[in-house]
């Protein structure tokens, strides 16, 4: 993709308009659950420090539409940055108006200036040309570094850098473009993708596009029931979309004719209910009894889906293989995540269910590369252009 880095723009002394993904958990006290999103954020902020740029830091955080709302300002990530950074981190109690533009004023080169909520105002979601005019007018030079938000075509993600001349690329959404292109435009292969969770429907326009590019796409989890519907199995009382059993259908005849592996769960662990004193068992996924749901994939599939891993060029994995938050579900997943930790080939995982996985697993520092992008992630092995990036082409 043709996006400068803000390693190739001129930023000293000039006003820089930061666009990060600070879209933190916060506890009922509002004190930050886990500062991932503000970690990453961290390198491109120092970088723009020491070239001496005034930086002027934004982001959302929840969904307030348009509201002004305390329990979503931004004011525990000020404290949390300026902690992280260990320099002053001022803090504007609006993003635009006087109080912003007065703060940007006094930033001293190298300063750096956190903004409140940008959806505490409803031109932000909607991108209404005079907000972004608004925020526009703060800055010399654009960067986007939320790759999280990059599929949104929102005021600070396309309709700023559209009123910015000079706009860039931030270190973390460099980053992520280049492992996402390394997996999946001029990947080593042979290419191995894993895809669980609880819905074909969250993953249709991927699992379509993508069957030219895999050699293997292994499925588990929930969205595996479906496409055992689609080849006539019973499923017991395993949660099923039975409107798209015919589209899982097709995906598999689609599969065979690109000579592509579509490989399905061999055996599952079941149980009467999804709860983590239920009793369980492993049966053939062509043999779930009547009143069984299947709730993780069974040893057997284990065995066949890490064998593929292993002799995987590049590994792309989005979904758990079953309710790994309960200990009598969550062996599948840990060995999945194992086996993509050992493997030799580049590994790349993304959505937040499947980062909460390698963690639980302890296994991510052996991942190649862990996206911060959920939805964005998702379409852009779609295929999808994401508007925030294509704001930085052009």
């Amino acid at each position: 993709m043709a996006v400068k880095s803000i390693r190739d723009v001129d930023i000293k002394g000039r006003k820089v308009f930061f666009r990060f993904d600070f879209n933190v958990p916060l506890d009922e006290e509002g004190v930050i659950k886990d500062d991932t999103r503000i970690r990453r954020a961290i390198p491109t902020i120092v970088y723009a420090v020491g070239q001496g740029a005034k930086c002027i830091l934004t982001s959302h955080l929840g969904r307030p539409k348009g509201e002004r709302r305390p329990e979503m300002s931004l004011q525990p990530v000020a404290a949390r940055l300026q902690e992280l950074l260990g320099t002053n981190v001022v803090f504007a109690d609006d993003c635009i108006g006087p109080s912003a533009e007065a703060a940007v004023n006094a930033l001293p080169d190298g300063g750096v200036l956190l903004l409140e909520n940008l959806r505490f105002h409803s031109g932000e979601t909607k991108n209404d040309p005079n907000f972004s005019a608004e925020l526009a007018s703060l800055a010399d030079v654009y960067v986007n570094d939320a790759f999280g938000t990059a599929h949104r075509a929102h005021a600070s993600t396309v309709g700023v850098p559209g009123l910015v001349k000079v706009k860039a690329a931030g270190l973390l959404l460099k980053e992520e473009l280049d492992n996402l292109e390394k997996a999946l435009s001029s990947p080593r292969r042979p290419v191995v993708a894993i895809f669980g969770g609880a819905k074909v429907s969250d993953k249709l326009g991927v699992l379509k596009n993508i069957l030219e590019e895999m050699e293997t796409l292994l499925i588990g989890g929930g969205m595996a029931n479906t496409f055992l519907r689609a080849q006539g199995f019973d499923t017991g009382t395993s949660k099923i979309e039975e409107d798209l059993v015919n589209t899982a259908r097709e995906i598999l005849n689609a599969a065979a004719e690109k000579k592509s592996a579509l490989i399905l769960p061999s055996d599952v662990v079941v149980a009467d209910r999804m709860e983590p004193d239920a009793a369980t068992q492993i049966v053939a996924s062509g043999a779930i009894p009547s009143g069984m749901m299947a709730l993780d994939i069974g040893p057997a599939t284990i065995e066949r889906f890490s064998s593929e891993i292993e002799g995987a060029g590049t590994i792309v994995w989005n979904g758990p293989m079953g309710v790994f938050e309960m200990d009598a579900f969550q062996q599948g997943t840990m060995a999945v995540a194992e086996a993509v930790a050992a493997a030799p080939g580049f590994s790349l995982v993304g959505g937040g269910d499947t980062i909460r996985a390698v963690r639980q697993a302890g296994v991510s520092d052996r991942i190649s590369y862990i996206s911060t992008g959920g939805g964005a992630f998702m379409e852009f092995m779609e295929g999808k252009i994401l508007p925030g990036v294509a704001a930085l082409e052009n």
